[in-house]
């Protein structure tokens, strides 16, 4: 069977199996190509591949996969043990969630217009597998990135790919609640908490419950970690800085809860939702505001 035919048979059965597609792709034939070409390392913009034929040991290899993907309801990338994100490749395991933040588009841009130039030390917040804060140290060859989380697990993954990508002398991993065990300031926070709440968490397809629930739920109607960002941030910011947050589909609550000030949600070419940006000086101003 060739490839071509072997993505689309595969994208018809997840079509019949009432997946969910929030881990990286949004559709059944997206789902496929990740599957097939993650596992057999074709390059995904490799289009002569699909008229390659599949040999009885691959098409055995790859239905052992999808199997999985169906009955067990694993996310492709736990799967294929990689994830795509601003462009590089990523170690990707249950240790830490699986990378899909929007944010991915701000870092191609240099985050304009929020700041002018590159910034020199940059702070990624819940890191997880450390896909973000990686992204930005290879956008940005200058700066040194600081990778926390508060899962020595999580911090273990985003070890090994900052090892994957040769930045052990730029980029740190620091087991740390938050703020508690920092002391820097940095010229750009970026953050992507739990901001899921318990009951919103209980009704998640079941691809979500493969991930890390630490990764994911927030107390306070999920807004407890992300308040807490928001009033201790500025404590860690240079003069200039900025914070960029994501908080998902919890931003009308965030904003019905900070209703007097004036957030700016970010908007997204290429989709995503739930990313707000503050200066410095904004988060001193409010920050009695946040609790």
């Amino acid at each position: 069977m060739k490839i071509k035919d072997y993505l689309k048979q595969t994208a018809e059965r997840l079509d019949n199996s009432a997946l969910c597609y929030g881990h990286g792709t949004s559709n059944s034939l997206d789902e496929a190509f990740y599957i097939v070409y993650g596992v057999m390392g074709i390059n995904f913009s490799d289009t002569r591949s699909a008229e390659r034929v599949l040999s009885r040991l691959e098409i055995s290899k790859l239905e052992e996969l999808v199997q999985r993907r169906i009955e067990l309801r694993l996310p492709a990338a736990y799967i294929v043990g990689k994830a795509w994100f601003a462009g590089h490749e990523f170690y990707c395991d249950q240790r830490a969630l699986v990378p899909r933040s929007p944010i991915a588009e701000l870092i191609l841009g240099n985050f304009q217009p929020f700041l002018v130039e590159p910034a020199r030390r940059v702070l990624d917040l819940c890191t997880g597998g450390g896909s973000i804060g990686i992204a930005i140290a290879l956008q940005w060859p200058e700066c040194a990135v600081d990778l926390v989380d508060i899962s020595e697990q999580a911090l273990a993954l985003a070890m090994q790919n900052v090892e994957l990508h040769g930045l052990q002398n730029r980029v740190r991993c620091i087991h740390s609640d938050l703020f508690a065990a920092l002391e820097a300031r940095y010229d750009l926070i970026v953050a992507n908490p739990p901001y899921v709440s318990s009951e919103e968490y209980k009704e998640l397809p079941a691809e979500f419950n493969h991930e890390p629930a630490l990764g994911l739920i927030s107390a306070d109607d999920g807004l407890q970690i992300p308040l807490q960002i928001l009033r201790e941030a500025v404590d860690y910011l240079s003069a200039s800085g900025q914070l960029v947050m994501e908080v998902g589909y919890s931003d009308e609550a965030l904003s019905q809860r900070l209703s007097q000030l004036p957030l700016l949600w970010l908007e997204f070419e290429h989709g995503g939702e739930g990313v707000l940006a503050l200066g410095a000086q904004q988060l001193e101003q409010y920050r009695e505001q946040f609790n």
